[in-house]
């Protein structure tokens, strides 16, 4: 049976637990306070397995492109990612990874995009359980009257990532478009 390999990350903002499943990236958690207990707890009972520390492809892989947006030079992922979660959450976590980069989005507008307008706690819910921060990024989330709200890492690290995003354009990657009008990252 396959393990989760774990492996830490030093961000600028906080420290990341990396885990890769296979050959796609399942977790990129916050290791401060609760929500590290309650992504590990759901990732294991999920893919019924456990945590081994390590390096992976994957990992190393993520490793490379978080060093490359903390720098300001990344504005789009292209990890290989497996979200672990209700099929409700899973659409919700995809949906996160179309908001373009620099930008955000109220809990309603992202509820409003599931089709789903109505669900705006039940997306609130999805968000926070988000397992793979950044790369499905939950920080641009924010509330209807433009407010920071709750995040996985703290708020001071949500600021800094959204901040990071302000910075003058560094990178000259182009983004496809999506569907919904909404650039994939």
């Amino acid at each position: 049976m396959d393990k989760i390999i774990t492996s830490r990350y030093n961000s600028p903002c906080g420290e990341l637990l990396l885990g890769s499943y296979g050959d796609r990236l399942c977790m990129c958690d916050w290791q401060s306070g609760r929500h590290h207990d309650i992504v590990s707890g759901r990732l294991r009972r999920m893919l019924h397995t456990g945590f081994e520390d390590g390096l992976s492809d994957v990992i190393e892989m993520a490793i490379m492109q978080l060093d490359g947006y903390f720098a300001g030079k990344r504005r789009i992922f292209d990890v290989p990612l497996l979200f672990a979660g209700t099929d409700f959450q899973k659409r919700v976590w995809y949906e996160l990874s179309v908001v373009p980069y620099g930008r955000t989005i109220s809990y309603g507008e992202l509820a409003t995009m599931i089709g789903m307008p109505k669900a705006v706690r039940a997306v609130a819910n999805a968000n926070a359980a988000n397992a793979i921060s950044i790369f499905a990024p939950c920080h641009r989330v924010i509330g209807a009257d433009r407010s920071l709200t709750g995040y996985g890492g703290g708020l001071d690290a949500k600021k800094y990532l959204l901040n990071l995003e302000r910075q003058p354009e560094t990178c000259c990657r182009l983004q496809e478009e999506h569907p919904n009008g909404y650039q994939k990252l």
